[in-house]
């Protein structure tokens, strides 16, 4: 059984008052409260929920808010939706109606800022790619890259054109490279997954994750395309990355999974460098992989698709083995994220197995997120995502404030 719905809004409690006041920008630092991944940014949108969803005073919520979005908020190329101007326009996205107003004008100017930051951006990117160079994860990726960009302008609302011009920037993406001795993905990027230079990947790597991978296009492709929203080449992009999850999936007795990056070696080989040892999380899993193959199904309307992909998730969140991998309860890497992932999937889903796992699966959560008062805040990998989750599980309802957008699950 779900644990009762009082322990689990005690749980939510305890943390937004561990994370009740927010600490003063760091002199050295003054853009780190722009941090949606472990700022106030990020933080801030517990309140923003946890007012509408719980009933939580609205002070708490403007005061974080007002320390993520007081100083000056940068629009340089190095941000995107977990950093500045991007992360600050999502944040204010949130708030309830009747309290608006008190964001509007911020919200308006943040919103200009954004859409010439993206299409700057996609300039640079499509100019990469007329060069036929290697790209690099802040060019595309969720957290700092296009991908995380469009997901904003998704989530935000109509802009002059902006989110059409991302979109057909990632098409580009999925179209091959040739740079060197022969063809590489239009995603491949120059570096190792720490963003440097190791001998263990010699010319870059290929990313699967949704984090920093071809996932993260893949999620935002679908989700426009459900929403309406297509442009030319956009549906043979989404099969491209498809048939590409389909070429690097290794079967196993307890289904799917898939690398969470390859080597040119890999490539000329036809086979994974690393053994099944990953854990089945959003960023780097068959949690947000398989999510992202069943939005790509229900987007081209293809049941084989999407029941391929709601069966692989269905089979890794049943499997001891893989979810023994997971050990902490943060979004990005641990339960927070698999339970959010989970139960938007299973909202969505013609299976009716992934229904059947969210109980199992809100208790191993609740397990995992006990009260500690050393708890790291922020978003991704700390307390305030942890509660987030938790505050699902307490309603068995959608985020009021669909933060969740942020991961491109929803």
């Amino acid at each position: 059984m779900t644990a009762p719905t009082t322990t689990v809004a005690e749980r939510i409690a305890h943390f937004s008052r561990h994370l009740a006041e927010p600490a003063p920008p760091l002199p050295d630092e003054p853009w780190a409260v722009q941090s949606l991944a472990d700022g106030a940014a990020g933080t801030a949108l517990l309140h923003v929920e946890a007012a509408r969803s719980h009933a939580q005073p609205w002070r708490t919520a403007h005061r974080w808010i007002s320390a993520a979005a007081s100083g000056r908020v940068s629009a340089a190329d190095t941000t995107g939706l977990f950093l500045g101007a991007p992360a600050i326009g999502f944040l204010l996205s949130t708030p309830p109606a009747e309290f608006t107003r008190l964001y509007l004008q911020a919200r308006r100017t943040v919103h200009l800022h954004i859409v010439t930051l993206a299409h700057r951006r996609t300039d640079a990117a499509l100019a990469r790619i007329y060069r036929r160079d290697l790209a690099t994860f802040a060019e595309y990726d969720i957290f700092y890259g296009l991908t995380g960009i469009g997901a904003y302008l998704l989530h935000a609302g109509p802009d002059d054109g902006a989110l059409e011009r991302i979109l057909r920037y990632l098409v580009a993406l999925t179209q091959p490279l040739e740079p060197g001795d022969g063809s590489l993905p239009g995603w491949w990027v120059r570096h190792d997954p720490q963003r440097g230079h190791s001998p263990h990947f010699p010319g870059g790597h290929g990313n699967l994750g949704a984090a920093h991978g071809i996932t993260g296009p893949l999620l935002l492709l679908a989700q426009a395309l459900r929403s309406g929203i297509e442009v030319h080449g956009h549906r043979e992009a989404i099969r491209t990355i498809c048939d590409h999850l389909d070429t690097w999936r290794q079967d196993a007795e307890t289904g799917p999974w898939w690398p969470e990056h390859l080597s040119r070696r890999d490539l000329k080989r036809g086979h994974p460098h690393r053994p099944h040892d990953a854990r089945p999380s959003w960023c780097y899993g068959a949690s947000g992989i398989a999510r992202a193959g069943q939005l790509a199904g229900i987007a081209l309307r293809d049941p084989g698709l999407q029941a391929f992909y709601e069966d692989a998730l269905y089979r890794t969140l049943s499997d001891p083995a893989q979810l023994a991998n997971v050990t902490d309860a943060g979004l990005c890497h641990g339960w927070a994220g698999i339970y959010q992932t989970a139960t938007r999937a299973a909202a969505d889903a013609r299976d009716l197995r992934l229904r059947e796992l969210l109980r199992p699966l809100g208790n191993v959560l609740l397990d995992h997120a006990r009260p500690d008062p050393t708890a790291a805040p922020g978003l991704l990998n700390g307390a305030a995502g942890t509660a987030l989750a938790l505050s699902t599980l307490a309603t068995q309802q959608p985020p009021s404030t669909g933060w969740d957008a942020c991961l491109l699950i929803n």
